[in-house]
């Protein structure tokens, strides 16, 4: 793996990934709208990837080992990306991730492995909803033979302190900090995570690999917005005081949401376990 284009990138664990594809030795690419410089010491392209004919300008007759692509959110961008860099990239690495389960109500302690979505039998209508967009995507990308594809479907990812921008975490602390009420289901169901590094490690592990299709990418064990809250609390904040509502807080879920990363670890990543660095993410975002 020579070189890598990763499309996106600038923010969370995308900078990261960035970051060591270029300390790994690969001549890495970025290619985003330029709201914000990527790191240094890699080749920095500007277009918009909606805007097919700009994307190709920008790319001009560049070729890569690797497409990552970080910000695939639609089915018409995947179908953008097949002809713009069919023929320059062996193999697309899409950052998916688990909420393509959102409809599959799995069973607590049965983690939903990668057959319970079939993105090739999808068939739903584009659309701008994040769920039903990735679906559509990898829909896409499953049913051509342009390029050979995977999709990391990622799981919740917490950590990375202030590089967070989802504020997801800091929702619980500041609210449990002020005395706010925190809206979740009764019960909220557990689901599985992902730390911040983690995910970077396994996305540049899965673009010098070559395996296709979907895979998981969740650490082992999983947890509830309840015992995440207690968590937090064990830090000398005030316990949650939890209410009911249209508008659940972020982790909170209805059904169980918890993915199996056997087939991960079958092609040789070796993920960490929750309980070993969750608390070490909760006192680093109540310590700010």
């Amino acid at each position: 793996m020579d070189e890598v284009c990763v499309i996106g990138g600038n923010r969370y664990f995308g900078r990261r990934v960035v970051e060591l594809l270029r300390d790994s030795g690969a001549k890495v690419t970025v290619l985003n709208r330029g709201s914000s410089a990527p790191p240094p010491g890699v080749t920095h392209l500007v277009a918009d990837r909606d805007d097919e004919a700009g994307l190709a300008a920008a790319l001009g007759r560049r070729s890569f080992d690797v497409v990552l692509d970080q910000v695939l959110y639609r089915p018409e961008q995947a179908e953008i990306a097949l002809r713009v860099f069919g023929g320059r990239t062996g193999r697309y690495l899409m950052t998916s991730t688990v909420e393509v389960y959102d409809r599959v109500h799995g069973v607590a302690g049965q983690p939903l492995g990668e057959p319970e979505f079939d993105a090739a039998a999808w068939t739903g209508a584009p659309s701008a909803e994040y769920a039903e967009g990735k679906r559509g995507a990898e829909a896409v990308l499953a049913r051509q033979s342009v390029l050979p594809y995977a999709a990391v479907r990622t799981a919740h990812v917490l950590g990375g302190g202030a590089a967070d921008f989802t504020g997801r975490l800091a929702h619980y602390v500041q609210r449990m900090r002020t005395g706010a009420e925190i809206v979740a289901h009764r019960p909220s169901h557990p689901a599985t995570f992902v730390e911040y590094g983690e995910i970077a490690d396994f996305l540049v592990w899965a673009a010098g690999s070559d395996f296709t299709g979907p895979v998981n990418a969740a650490s082992h064990g999983e947890t509830d917005v309840r015992a995440l809250c207690a968590l937090i609390a064990a830090q000398g904040l005030p316990e949650a005081r939890f209410t009911e509502g249209a508008e659940p807080s972020p982790f909170s879920f209805d059904h169980y949401y918890g993915v199996a990363n056997t087939r991960a670890e079958q092609l040789g990543f070796r993920f960490s376990r929750l309980a070993d660095w969750l608390p070490g993410v909760v006192r680093e975002s109540v310590r700010g």
